[in-house]
């Protein structure tokens, strides 16, 4: 067994035999094709069981790097085994962005695509939905490229690991723009969910956090496109959080009470690189707390208001088990197991206390109450809904189930976390 590797969290040991990381592509098809039982292994940012084995762990982070970009398709292919933060400088200095990034720089390409990882904004879609191909390794120890002129596209990109390694990613691409971050503080909640919709459509990207208590407020965190940049948005959501009561911060704010200013990017209105601003945190620091347990689940957004209300009433549950929570919005897509196929959907996350123990109530309380609205999971997260209540939340789900057992009929790639929530 692999000694001592765990999430980056440290809550979960993994169970696999080996870690391997094979240094080509013919290596890494060597290892595949001579397995019976393996897993991909990205960055270790989850909490939850997705990527664990009995087998052998295989990352892909030792493979020759790849970051090409096609200037004319705007398109950029990349090494799934590469982090957020090592591909976005070079797309920015050739004069291009990703269209959305999720809160860490940290965590790999190919990681984040297949667990259905998330930034913020009523139009930015989960970062899978700007692959526009991918090429795996499958179970034969063959190459395979997909691309969206196939039919089982929109099950490939979300996968959760089952049709093979990963290799590499092409990413759509748009124009580099700049961004500037406000942070308003003390919004009164009832201000807030009266005024939801505006508030979260008012920016390119906006977070609201709040740790539950009384009385109950959120703070403000809004990413607006300046106005130099092509299609920059108006102040929306920080003037109207001014207008409901909050005030700005006067000086750089980190979201988890305690933790360091200086490990956030830059705020306070300052205009800078895409990539600069649209992760809360820098790379050559540690993100959130890094001491932590997280959660997260997704609603309809029609519901939202409804839902942060419902969780508010366990403030006495969750209050003293947490950090932080944060509530974005994600737009809709058709991905099969994308958190948000289907409907405009509310993330409402939760940063808990290093406390497995004490924090499982809590979530079984907040999974209780969200139940209602059918809240989807994190794949990635730690969470107790059960497997068949999981699987009841995604239509798509037998269609993925089919063409998982078309690309590795033995079931290589399995593990338990799979058979649990999406096979039954």
């Amino acid at each position: 067994m692999v000694t001592n590797l765990r999430t980056w969290a440290g809550n979960l040991t993994y169970s696999a035999r080996e870690l391997l990381e094979p240094q080509s592509l013919d290596d890494l098809r060597r290892i595949v094709a001579g397995s019976t039982r393996l897993r991909a292994l990205g960055t270790r940012h989850s909490f939850s069981a997705v990527a664990d084995t009995t087998g052998d762990l295989v990352s892909v982070a030792q493979l020759p790097r790849r970051l090409e970009i096609d200037a004319e398709a705007r398109t950029a292919t990349v090494s799934a085994g590469l982090r957020y933060g090592e591909v976005v400088p070079e797309l920015d200095a050739a004069g291009f962005a990703l269209g959305n990034l999720g809160s860490l720089p940290h965590i790999s390409m190919g990681g984040a695509t297949a667990t259905g990882t998330h930034g913020s904004g009523e139009a930015n879609p989960v970062l899978a939905s700007s692959v526009a191909a991918i090429e795996l390794v499958t179970a034969s120890g063959d190459v395979v490229r997909m691309d969206r002129d196939d039919e089982s596209f929109a099950g490939a990109v979300i996968a959760l690991g089952r049709l093979g390694v990963v290799t590499a990613l092409t990413l759509d691409l748009v124009p580099a723009f700049q961004v500037r971050q406000e942070v308003h503080l003390g919004l009164p909640a009832a201000a807030a969910l009266e005024h939801l919709d505006a508030l979260l459509g008012g920016a390119y990207s906006v977070s609201l956090f709040t740790q539950w208590t009384q009385p109950w407020e959120f703070q403000v965190l809004s990413k607006h496109r300046t106005a130099t940049s092509q299609g920059s948005d108006r102040a929306a959501a920080a003037g109207l959080a001014e207008d409901l009561g909050a005030q700005p911060a006067e000086g750089p704010w980190h979201m988890v009470p305690g933790m360091p200013a200086e490990n956030c990017t830059e705020q306070l209105g300052v205009p800078g690189r895409w990539h600069a601003r649209l992760p809360h945190f820098k790379l050559e620091f540690t993100p959130s707390n890094g001491d932590e347990l997280q959660t997260e689940y997704f609603v309809d957004r029609s519901d939202g208001a409804a839902a942060l209300a419902a969780v508010a009433e366990l403030r006495d549950v969750v209050a003293p088990v947490l950090q932080v929570s944060e509530i974005r919005t994600i737009a809709r897509d058709e991905l099969w197991l994308s958190p948000a196929n289907g409907r405009e959907t509310l993330a409402i996350h939760f940063t808990w206390f290093e406390d497995t123990a004490a924090a499982l109530p809590a979530v079984r309380a907040v999974e209780e109450v969200l139940a209602p609205f059918a809240a989807r999971p994190h794949w990635g997260k730690v969470f107790t809904t059960p497997g068949a209540t999981v699987r009841s939340l995604y239509p798509r789900l037998a269609d993925a189930n089919a063409l998982a057992r078309t690309f590795d009929p033995d079931d290589m790639f399995g593990n338990a976390f799979v058979e649990e929530y999406l096979e039954g």
